[in-house]
């Protein structure tokens, strides 16, 4: 913090009421939120809520909400499991990558090398 930049009006965890973790079911960092689309804002949600429901109108990792919002990962988390708890964003594990290539794929790479 400096003169100019006095940091933030309120501590990080009087955001979240004191919770260092989220509720509910466990997310990491590359889990994938997405704000639902027939949400209505609530009246009641703080600035750093609205944030993460205006960044997340397409799809966002964890981590990149935190560092859009310029908020420490674990405030992000337990903004973002309120959220879904409230039924205002959804959190899902990314994708798996597949880990091996199928017999089928690696016959088509042959045939094609040897067509040459």
């Amino acid at each position: 913090m400096t003169v100019e930049d006095p940091g933030p009006l309120i501590r990080l965890f009087g955001l979240t009421g004191g919770r260092a973790r989220p509720l509910g079911e466990n997310f990491d960092l590359v889990s994938i939120v997405t704000t639902v689309s027939t949400y209505s804002e609530p009246a009641h949600l703080t600035p750093e809520y609205r944030g993460v429901l205006s960044v997340c109108h397409r799809p966002t990792p964890v981590a990149d909400v935190a560092a859009r919002l310029k908020l420490p990962l674990n405030i992000t988390r337990v903004i973002l499991g309120d959220l879904r708890r409230q039924g205002l964003v959804t959190i899902d594990p990314p994708k798996p990558v597949a880990q091996t290539i199928d017999e089928h794929t690696y016959k088509e790479v042959l045939h094609g090398l040897r067509s040459l």
